[in-house]
């Protein structure tokens, strides 16, 4: 595993995905679809490189172990669009306050998935 792999997640190939789908007029299920297709590469090229979450910490109640698997989230893929040169951040400013406010109409998280209820207030410690 080459250093500071544990914590990536924009590959160069996932980078070459992005550029090549991503276009100023998607739809938003187009964006969630492509935002599918990222995180099932990050996955995967996490899983083929043996790549695993670095260890950590918790503040809480000091237990050690492995940080969740990082996944790309509709706003993340929204903002790499800057990042990575593919599109102007004046567009991407746009298109990231319709995004909330479209994710905020159809209830959907942050992967733009469905909610099922309203979150459920839980102790800071949902490891242990």
């Amino acid at each position: 595993m080459a250093a500071g792999d544990a914590q990536r997640v924009w590959f160069s190939q996932m980078v070459e995905r992005l550029r090549d789908h991503w276009h100023p007029d998607m739809p938003f299920d187009a964006l969630i679809s492509l935002r599918d297709d990222l995180d099932a590469m990050l996955q995967r090229l996490r899983l083929e490189g043996d790549i695993t979450s670095p260890v950590f910490r918790c503040r809480d109640c000091g237990r050690v172990g492995p940080a969740a698997p990082p996944h790309v989230s509709v706003r993340a893929m929204v903002l790499s669009l800057s990042r990575f040169g593919i599109a102007p951040a004046e567009q991407i400013h746009a298109l990231e306050k319709q995004w909330a406010v479209h994710r905020k109409q159809n209830e959907l998280d942050l992967y733009g998935k469905r909610t099922a209820s309203p979150p459920v207030e839980r102790s800071p410690c949902t490891h242990g």
